[in-house]
């Protein structure tokens, strides 16, 4: 059996099984796909990827269904992933560009990636620690109490209050805004702790204080991991499959409550624009029967990217549209949060 011929056999059970939720048996290839050989050089072919663990015989029945191995290699020899639709691509736009705020935004994508893929979706919030400054502000709020307003390129807004012993005075504080501004735009975390710490220097001994009370608000900002989270949508698309999952529900609807499951496997999915973990290669126990279909968004490209969005669903699901919904949702946020 040749290997191309082989993949092509494989691809036809997943896609006949994604659609069906039947296991696949050699005269149904037969009659649905061209594989131009005869339904006894399918069944070797079949019998061949079954003693290799691509798929499997489930309970009696006289067809096969992949296996996490087969699901794969499925996705592995997806090299191009279909456009969304004329009207996805639209609905996506025009729902992304009604969003009033961050949070608005947030809501949206998740709402509309569960619609999109019938899955159980997930965004994450952007990552302070990964984000850039876009811009400090400094608003003077009483004699002694001065406001920093933090907003990252990811649209992100954080506001603290800073306490000082003395008056402020305006001019030094149009200044201090403006040399933080100078030394912070544009940079993340990493980047902006030595100009911090040298700024002070830059002012009159008196004025000090106050300079290292408003960097230290900032780096304490930038540096919180606290408030890493996730919002969900989708879960009755969980239940509604269901009979997807060999035991119940219940351990990947408990997976799901624990957000730093999800937060941990989203940082371990690889740097790619679209990375797909199946089944065991979640390394949960509640998520063995689940694949997760992930990609960055918020940066260029996926390795600069501040956080990720996904979905979550059976290991039986439509891996190349659910791919390229995820890959576009992704795109169009990026863009909306760069602009």
């Amino acid at each position: 059996m040749s290997e191309e011929r082989r993949l092509e056999v494989l691809r036809a059970i997943v896609q006949d099984y994604v659609g069906t939720r039947e296991p696949v048996g050699s005269r149904m290839l037969v009659e649905r796909h061209s594989l131009g050989v005869s339904p006894a050089t399918i069944r070797n072919d079949m019998a061949a990827l079954e003693e290799l663990g691509y798929i499997a015989q489930p309970h009696t029945s006289a067809g096969r269904v992949p296996t996490d191995k087969g699901y794969r290699a499925f996705v592995d020899q997806i090299s191009t992933l279909k456009p969304l639709s004329v009207a996805e691509r639209r609905a996506i736009q025009n729902l992304l560009d009604e969003a009033v705020d961050l949070d608005d935004v947030v809501e949206r994508t998740v709402r509309l990636l569960a619609h999109l893929t019938h899955q159980v979706a997930v965004v994450q919030y952007p990552s302070l620690t990964r984000s850039a400054l876009r811009h400090l502000e400094l608003v003077p709020l009483s004699p002694q109490r001065l406001l920093v307003v933090i907003i990252t390129d990811a649209g992100r807004v954080e506001q603290r209050v800073v306490e000082t012993a003395q008056e402020v005075d305006p001019g030094v504080v149009a200044e201090l805004r403006a040399r933080l501004n100078v030394a912070c735009v544009g940079r993340r975390l990493e980047a902006i702790k030595g100009p911090l710490a040298a700024l002070p220097e830059q002012f009159a001994p008196e004025q000090r204080a106050l300079v290292e009370a408003v960097s230290d608000q900032v780096l304490d900002t930038l540096r919180m991991e606290s408030e890493e989270r996730i919002v969900m949508a989708g879960t009755a698309n969980l239940a509604r499959s269901d009979v997807d999952f060999t035991r119940t529900i219940g351990p990947v609807l408990e997976a799901l409550e624990e957000q730093v499951v999800l937060l941990r496997l989203f940082s371990e999915m690889e740097e790619d624009t679209v990375a797909v973990r199946i089944g065991a290669e979640n390394h949960h126990e509640g998520l063995v029967e689940a694949s997760i279909v992930a990609s960055a968004y918020g940066g260029e490209d996926a390795s600069e990217g501040v956080a990720r969005l996904g979905i979550l669903g059976p290991t039986r699901m439509d891996y190349p549209g659910t791919m390229a919904a995820v890959r576009a949702v992704a795109r169009y946020l990026s863009r909306i949060l760069a602009g």
